[in-house]
């Protein structure tokens, strides 16, 4: 199947692209597109790997689905459009950066910046029915995401892996410890992000294991 994705990644994930879940998979999303409204828009599907590809991934932040609100996803986790208001579990993440960096808080939500950087900002499902949260879980994405993070693992060594909440830390249970650096704690959302997200300094200490490996840090 032509996927329209990256070209490192399109070779990478070749075989995916070929199972018969990614086929009905994709029978799916092209249904759901043609009857609902659904985000993030077509062409930005695959952002996440446009932005970063499989080559220059440093850093992995996995998220769950895509912003389900007018104008917001743009196929990056926890990244919005320029000139949309910010998610809170966003204004969280710069808080974050600001308390542990001193940088200041951008004006724009977008995080292409980060991905342009090496940063495989990746939700485990990939599209979402517009005020429909959850609506596209388990119809294939999940597997399709377990084999990309699989596919990180396995080949490259030294990436910094970020899970904030419950369900990115079960997704990542197949990253394999000893080869890369594995970063845990609450979720940004409000209804967790005083519980230990607020100072796991994430950013500071993804910036310090790249180094200490003689890669350039990221620009958060």
């Amino acid at each position: 199947m032509d996927v329209r994705i990256e070209a490192s990644w399109r070779e990478k994930l070749k075989e995916e692209f070929e199972r018969p879940y990614f086929n009905e998979l994709v029978e799916f999303v092209k249904s759901e597109y043609s009857r609902y409204k659904v985000y993030p828009p077509g062409q930005e599907i695959f952002s996440a790997f446009d932005h970063c590809p499989f080559t220059n991934v440093k850093v992995v932040i996995i998220g769950q689905d895509p912003y389900h609100g007018p104008g917001q996803a743009n196929g990056l986790c926890f990244s919005v459009h320029d000139n949309i208001k910010k998610p809170p579990s966003l204004v969280n993440i710069f808080q974050e950066i600001n308390q542990d960096l001193g940088k200041p808080i951008p004006e724009s939500g977008n995080l292409e910046r980060w991905a342009d950087q090496g940063v495989l900002l990746l939700n485990a499902t990939l599209t979402v029915r517009a005020a429909s949260p959850g609506s596209h879980q388990d119809k294939g994405w999940e597997t399709f995401t377990d084999a990309v993070i699989k596919k990180v693992s396995d080949e490259k060594e030294n990436v910094v892996f970020i899970l904030w909440g419950a369900y990115a830390q079960k997704k990542g249970s197949i990253i394999a410890p000893s080869k890369h650096c594995i970063l845990k704690s609450p979720h940004p959302s409000p209804y967790s992000a005083d519980r230990g997200f607020f100072g796991n300094r994430h950013f500071s200490k993804t910036n310090d294991f790249l180094k200490q490996q003689g890669l350039k840090s990221i620009e958060w």
